[in-house]
């Protein structure tokens, strides 16, 4: 079982990897951007409640985060694994997260952490381009294709927000070193983190990947 929470900061390619993780271990990935976009969509119970704070400008409550995670995580193909990106953000929901997953007697076997530079972080959010149809981010340094977007059958638009300045691209790098960084500490301290450079190409980082976590399954299987 591939139990596998992705960490690093904005730019980092957590997505790219996570999408192409998916695809080679055949477990899903479970985005929690995706998770809110798909419950507001649906008008879930959840998702209503969700979008109640999100229309004041208010945080998400925690519950309400990890009720749309337990739902995903229940679901029949999360049974050979699952693959976390963009949660647990804090140490509140790491917590909250580990009692999930005893209930539901899953595990989390590995946390790979895709370490970039600040400097090349902003690099790459100078390049991004979001889906006005369903949120999907990709990286172009040019123009985007015409055909818009390619994630699974959306043919969106694609655009680049206007707070996507770099000081903007900065803060956001400021809030997740105060808010997520300190899971970096929280998941060595259990021995599930390996630490990934993630300064090398897309197909290279994948291939570290691949390393650690089969490595990793191959330890936990004996």
């Amino acid at each position: 079982m591939h139990g596998i929470v992705l960490l690093g900061a904005p730019g980092a390619g957590k997505g790219t990897q996570a999408v192409l993780l998916s695809k080679v271990l055949k477990i899903p990935h479970i985005s929690s951007g995706d998770l809110f976009r798909e419950n507001i969509k649906n008008q879930t119970e959840l998702g209503v409640l969700a979008k109640s704070y999100i229309d004041r400008g208010e945080l998400v409550p925690d519950p309400i985060t990890v009720g749309m995670v337990r739902q995903r995580l229940s679901a029949p193909d999360c049974e050979r694994g699952f693959i976390l990106d963009g949660f647990p953000r804090t140490i509140a929901q790491a917590d909250a997260l580990d009692e999930l997953l005893r209930e539901l007697n899953k595990q989390i076997t590995i946390v790979p952490w895709i370490r970039v530079r600040e400097h090349m972080l902003l690099e790459r959010l100078s390049h991004r381009w979001t889906c006005r149809d369903c949120g999907a981010v990709f990286a172009y340094e040019s123009l985007p294709p015409r055909e818009g977007c390619k994630k699974d059958v959306c043919t969106g638009m694609l655009y680049r927000r206007e707070d996507d300045t770099p000081e903007v691209q900065a803060r956001r790098i400021r809030v997740y070193e105060e808010q997520t960084a300190p899971l970096i500490d929280y998941y060595r301290d259990r021995g599930l983190l390996v630490e990934i450079n993630g300064e090398h190409t897309i197909e290279y980082v994948h291939h570290l990947l691949r390393q650690v976590i089969l490595g990793a399954e191959a330890v936990q299987g004996r």
